[in-house]
């Protein structure tokens, strides 16, 4: 069995792969809000039945990204918990 200092490097280890990823999911986030203003102005006026639907698929996008932020950030806060309790 591993020493509590043993688990608290790897709950430590483990957050900061976790914050890493926060960081690549912040810039997803905000290329895909690019995108869609880009695709937005692209189609305005262009009368393309799927245009909307398109920019309303990043819109879907955008959100599933900011929830899977907020899933990360509670784990990484969990994660915190567990290893103030050791």
């Amino acid at each position: 069995m591993a020493s509590i200092e043993e688990v608290r490097a790897g709950i430590n280890l483990a957050n900061e792969k976790a914050e890493e990823s926060l960081g690549a999911l912040q810039q997803a986030h905000l290329s895909l809000e690019q995108a869609q203003g880009l695709l937005m102005r692209a189609t305005e006026g262009s009368g393309q039945a799927d245009a909307p639907e398109a920019t309303g698929l990043l819109a879907q996008a955008i959100g599933s990204i900011t929830e899977v932020q907020q899933a990360v950030s509670a784990a990484i806060q969990a994660a915190d918990g567990v290893a103030a309790r050791l």
